[in-house]
């Protein structure tokens, strides 16, 4: 598949079959994201994938707060990413140019694993509404964040059309 048909295929999928994802699938979307770039290569994240029925379960009532993510309750597997400490070049960078670098470099990570699952006919939805507290305890995570968590399963509906700005709107040449 060709890069350009692999962006069109790529979306938030929010219907799920009832059907598993085989753990060689989900490792080859995570060597996917292991190998983004990231600022001074500090690669600070973690993926905890959940599968077992009941913790899913936990995490998808976790997900699915405030009648937002209801569909999680259908993923077959939810990935949490954990934020992990960047490595000092990167810190002193975050901190001098004022930028949240970490944060930059899970979004590339999480892409790579989203981009790579739509190659292989797997559906994924990036979710930033959930009780990151109750995500935190459910899985064993103390001391880093939770920034994202991602479903993932063979989607239940067809790829979307693109509605997206046009390019005069979000590009311009040689000044703002």
């Amino acid at each position: 598949m060709k890069f350009s048909e692999l962006v069109l295929k790529r979306q938030s999928d929010r219907n799920y079959q009832n059907k598993p994802v085989a753990r060689e699938l989900v490792m080859t979307c995570i060597e996917a994201a292991r190998l983004a770039p990231s600022a001074c290569n500090s690669q600070p994240w973690k993926f905890v994938i959940v599968d077992e029925p009941c913790l899913l379960k936990e995490m998808a009532a976790a997900a699915a707060g405030m009648g937002m993510n209801k569909f999680a309750r259908q993923a077959p597997v939810i990935v949490a990413v954990v934020l992990e400490k960047m490595n000092f070049t990167a810190g002193i960078g975050s901190v001098i140019k004022d930028k949240e670098y970490s944060l930059l470099d899970v979004g590339i990570a999480v892409e790579n694993f989203c981009l790579q699952a739509a190659e292989l006919g797997l559906g994924t939805c990036i979710l930033g509404w959930f009780d990151e507290k109750k995500i935190k305890k459910l899985i064993g995570v103390n001391k880093r964040r939770i920034p994202l968590l991602i479903t993932l399963g063979y989607p239940d509906a067809p790829t979307r059309k693109k509605v997206r700005k046009s390019l005069e709107v979000i590009s311009s040449w040689n000044k703002y």
